[in-house]
């Protein structure tokens, strides 16, 4: 018991706990009628608030404007980087076609496939250059059927 004394004496908080000191606190609801109350216009705060509502509609007008912008310029880079990838395509089938049409222009590839199917060289005289036939190149030319044997005889 001698210490329980001893802390009771020292120790202020706990003889602060035994005593009751004040009541509780009680709230009343009290009925508050506002109807007959009249909003002041102050003109001051209706300037501060178009100012304010002008600023944040500018910002998000800028801001706006440069996410369109920002998304635009990478859909413009798809487009490019797709454009690219057809040229590329496109490029390498171009090369491949030149590859096929050369080979198949050879000469001699012609040559072999025409003794293959039975042709021969022509004889002398078969072959009418165009070129030398018509002495005046500007004036008209009258196209004509001849028959074949009629060319070779002359």
């Amino acid at each position: 018991m001698a210490t329980a004394a001893v802390s009771y004496h020292e120790n202020p908080a706990a003889r602060r706990k035994i005593f009751f000191t004040g009541t509780p606190e009680i709230y009343f609801a009290k009925a508050i009628d506002n109807s007959r109350l009249v909003k002041v216009e102050d003109p001051r705060r209706n300037r501060e608030m178009k100012q304010f509502g002008t600023a944040l509609a500018c910002l998000f007008l800028l801001v706006f404007t440069y996410a369109w912008q920002h998304l635009r310029a990478i859909e413009y880079g798809y487009q490019i980087e797709s454009a690219k990838r057809t040229l590329s395509n496109l490029t390498e089938m171009n090369r491949a076609l030149r590859l096929e049409d050369a080979s198949l222009r050879d000469p001699e590839r012609i040559d072999v496939i025409a003794r293959r199917i039975g042709l021969a060289p022509p004889e002398p005289g078969q072959v009418i250059r165009m070129d030398t036939a018509s002495s005046d190149s500007s004036a008209p030319v009258m196209a004509s059927a001849q028959p074949a044997v009629e060319l070779v005889g002359q």
